[in-house]
């Protein structure tokens, strides 16, 4: 296991962001999982600005693979009274990898209050519950897992997510690290086939300035709305221990077969 605050220490820092290896154990076959890139992409941006607000949203394109040494810049697109707007580009040898453009922005005084997002049931896992982690191999080994139980249909995902190091991380990036450790909600449907998957790109939207949650447990959901001629639309969210609403996603899925 190799904690993200680790890969951000051993970083070689410049003014518009920095150079870092990604390590084995946060691959997923030829690439890094995209979590971890889109961490790495959200802490060049917090980096390039230290003083901004609150992020409220990210939009996240998985261009190409990303192994090995990786350059992650930050570039200031606009910076207004109340809003920031800073992109993330992360290149390899293979070229660019993925792009972020992240919002940032500051609470307004507002008469609209409305909140329909749904709280969650389910209830995190117990001390001593018996946990998944995957192989040391694979960026599985970096957290620990346990499905939560609910009626679920048959491209859905349900499952309690804990990242093992996440010590010395703002929340933000530890959050964007977990909100993608999730298989597609298309891959239930290929898994008999073992049909290769890829995320393409990623838009979230977080509910809160500042998300907290109890032991680091974060539940997670992923559910395919449509999966046909090697294309998926998934809708994802995320809740905290105690149920809260933390944020809400989508996400375009290639299917290889």
């Amino acid at each position: 296991m190799t904690p993200i605050a680790d890969i951000l220490a051993a970083a070689e820092r410049n003014a518009a962001g920095f150079r870092t290896a990604i390590p084995t154990d946060w691959m997923q076959g030829r690439t890094a999982f995209g979590g971890l890139s889109a961490a790495l992409a959200l802490q060049a941006a917090l980096d390039l600005e230290p003083d901004l607000p609150p992020l409220r949203s990210a939009q996240v394109a998985f261009i190409g693979p990303l192994a090995g040494h990786v350059t992650v810049t930050a570039t200031k697109l606009r910076r207004g009274r109340n809003a920031a707007f800073i992109q993330s580009d992360v290149t390899s040898e293979a070229g660019l990898g993925l792009r972020a453009t992240f919002v940032f922005m500051a609470e307004l005084a507002s008469q609209v209050a409305h909140d329909a997002a749904p709280r969650a049931s389910a209830v995190p896992p117990a001390p001593d519950a018996e946990l998944y982690t995957g192989p040391d191999s694979f960026f599985t080994g970096n957290f620990n897992f346990r499905d939560a139980e609910g009626d679920l249909g048959p491209a859905e995902w349900l499952r309690w997510a804990r990242l093992r190091g996440r010590d010395n991380l703002h929340p933000m990036v530890e959050l964007l690290a977990i909100g993608d450790a999730l298989p597609p909600g298309a891959f239930k449907l290929a898994a008999e086939r073992q049909t290769p998957l890829s995320s393409l790109n990623w838009q979230i939207n977080f509910l809160t300035p500042q998300p907290a949650t109890r032991d680091g447990w974060w539940l997670l959901h992923a559910r395919a709305d449509t999966a046909h001629h090697g294309y998926s639309s998934q809708r994802m969210a995320i809740w905290n221990a105690a149920g809260e609403p933390v944020a809400e996603a989508m996400q375009g899925v290639a299917i290889f077969g």
